[in-house]
């Protein structure tokens, strides 16, 4: 009795051994680090010019992890942990693996993930904005930092069901975020986005909302909208790109701060090494005594060393109407009315 179990036993453990040894699984260490120094004018109490060494000119420092299991059928199991990077002190410049954590599946149907991520407005958008979200410069993510909101989307949802699926020339995405507070709606965002492409041409259209959590006096919220419309045209080693977002956020029973973000710009392969990319953002300010109205003009030359190194020049200039004040960087508040920067930069992937 005792060694037909065991052998019983061993047939199993060969047959479950045998079945793992079926699955292919993959997993990916990987990190960018980008690097630059500039001048800025205007910058800092004085409104002087400042010079700095920064970590994110074209894309952010990241340190992530990837990985997948091929379950048969075509089906994938998958998962990723991303965190963001000072590389200029660093540390890390988000809680760990605040940028992306999120587990899910990738089969026929598409795919389908849960944790933290990039929204789905996020993604189908970037690929119409010729500085590629940058944070140095592009306004296109988040709008100038300045005025009394940023007038941008989302860049992710917490506690996110996020799907994403293509059937011919549509691709097609939506995600979740579930406010888990008292009421079901207080707190939850949701983001839909629509890709339509063929030919040369591309279009996009999105809607995102995302609700408040509720006063502690009077209980009422202050709920956000906005939507974008894009199109992108490609001839040859040229991509014309262009974009608009409407963006309104109530305040509960106060005025709505509203405010439109349009850009326009070009992407050129000018030589198999060297890219050059010029945009103009453009942002109507529509509520507040004073409508600042701000455009910045960016401009930058990217010249790739390999495959893994570039090396690059970005040029920037901003200004706002009235005396208001306005910042290149989303992320900064303006000094003065007007702003111009030059940045060298270099940046390696890995």
């Amino acid at each position: 009795m005792k060694r037909k179990l065991a052998w019983a036993i061993g047939v199993l453990a060969c047959g479950s051994a045998a079945a793992q040894s079926n699955v292919a699984s993959h997993l990916t260490m990987y990190g960018l680090v980008d690097m630059n120094v500039g001048a800025t004018t205007n910058a800092g109490a004085d409104r002087g010019t400042t010079w700095r060494v920064n970590s994110g000119g074209m894309n952010t420092s990241r340190l992530g992890f990837l990985g997948s299991e091929d379950l048969g059928g075509g089906l994938k199991a998958l998962f990723q942990l991303e965190m963001g990077i000072a590389a200029d002190t660093g540390v890390a410049d988000t809680p760990l693996f605040k940028r992306q954590a999120t587990v899910g599946l990738e089969g026929r149907y598409g795919t389908l993930l849960l944790g933290r991520a990039f929204t789905t407005v996020y993604d189908f958008v970037l690929p119409y904005d010729p500085m590629g979200y940058a944070p140095q410069y592009s306004w296109a993510p988040a709008g100038n930092a300045s005025g009394a909101s940023k007038y941008g989307m989302t860049f992710a949802f917490d506690n996110m069901i996020k799907y994403a699926g293509k059937t011919g020339n549509w691709s097609y995405g939506a995600s979740y975020g579930a406010g888990e507070g008292a009421s079901s709606g207080d707190g939850a965002k949701g983001a839909l986005a629509v890709n339509y492409a063929v030919g040369p041409w591309s279009a996009v259209a999105t809607y995102e909302r995302v609700n408040g959590m509720p006063d502690a006096t009077t209980g009422t919220r202050g709920d956000t909208t906005s939507w974008h419309l894009g199109a992108l045209y490609t001839v040859g080693k040229v991509k014309l790109q262009a974009a608009m977002r409407d963006y309104r956020q109530e305040a509960g029973g106060a005025a709505e701060t509203r405010g439109r973000l349009y850009w326009a710009g070009t992407t050129v392969l000018a030589t198999p090494a060297v890219t050059v990319a010029g945009v103009v953002y453009y942002q109507d300010v529509r509520h507040g005594a004073v409508e600042a109205d701000p455009v910045m003009v960016v401009g930058r030359v990217r010249y790739a060393l390999s495959k893994r190194t570039d090396l690059y020049v970005t040029a920037a200039y901003a200004k706002a109407k009235h005396g208001a004040l306005v910042s290149l960087a989303r992320d900064e508040v303006g000094s003065g009315s007007n702003q111009k920067s030059v940045t060298v930069g270099m940046q390696h992937r890995f």
